[in-house]
């Protein structure tokens, strides 16, 4: 399949955030708050258009990143967990089957890399590493395929890489109900990014204060960060959920 650049750079974006392990608010109260204050201001995935900024986006949420654990965060909007149900957790199992079955051969690291997977940010010390197939990204904005994550996710080894998971991704537009449609929500909480604050354009990443700023930062409002000289994006990314289909703790499968 050809894919444009501009394509490309409309799902490129949403996997720079890589998975800011954290809580938040639940209720759609808290996304509905986000979209008021300028969801459609934003400019969409086109942060492609500054690559300083998406570097420092995704500096800020792997710093943030610990294992499948997640921490609470004023920047990051979940969903709700739905009740308990048997049809749910049969459609969950058959799409981690389907997974491990898939990704099972880039226990090499080196077969994902022949098969386009490209890993984000490789020389930044990570907890997690995200290879991204950024084909299977863009499929993902029309259709779900559990066989076809848009990113793995490995931890460094001593010989390369360690295969512990992938990571799905919506478009930030999906509702519940189509969320829900991919993967049951009694079972998986996606998650989005909401209320950053990145620094102004330009600010190389090692002069910036991490203790304001990005995925981990105490900004949290669009005043604040105006207040600040940053740069105020209420929603950026689209939806993710991550799942770690060797986990022998069914717990652990779908971490939150």
């Amino acid at each position: 399949m050809q894919i444009s650049t501009r394509q490309m750079l409309r799902v490129a974006y949403p996997l720079l955030a890589l998975c800011v392990c954290a809580g938040g608010p639940t209720t759609r109260a808290r996304q509905a708050s986000a979209q008021s204050q300028g969801r459609e201001s934003m400019p969409g995935m086109d942060m492609g258009e500054d690559p300083d900024q998406a570097r420092a986006a995704g500096k800020s949420a792997n710093d943030a990143m610990a294992g499948h654990d997640m921490k609470m965060s004023p920047h990051m909007f979940m969903t709700d967990l739905r009740p308990h149900n048997p049809a749910d957790d049969q459609r969950a199992a058959q799409i981690v089957n389907t997974l491990r079955e898939s990704i099972e051969k880039y226990k090499d690291y080196k077969v994902a890399l022949a098969d386009g997977f490209r890993i984000f940010m490789p020389n930044l010390p990570q907890p997690l590493y995200h290879f991204t197939n950024y084909g299977y990204g863009y499929e993902a904005e029309f259709h779900f395929d559990p066989a076809r994550p848009t990113s793995l996710l490995y931890r460094k080894s001593v010989d390369g890489y360690e295969l512990v998971g992938a990571m799905y991704t919506a478009p930030k537009s999906s509702s519940d109900d189509q969320l829900n449609a991919r993967i049951p929500l009694s079972v998986a909480r996606w998650h989005e990014h909401v209320n950053l604050c990145l620094p102004r354009r330009g600010t190389p990443i090692q002069e910036v204060d991490w203790q304001k700023f990005g995925a981990e930062g105490s900004i949290s409002t669009q005043q604040a960060c105006e207040q600040s000289g940053g740069r105020w994006f209420p929603l950026i990314f689209n939806w993710m959920v991550h799942v770690y289909p060797f986990e022998t703790d069914p717990t652990r499968v779908w971490a939150h």
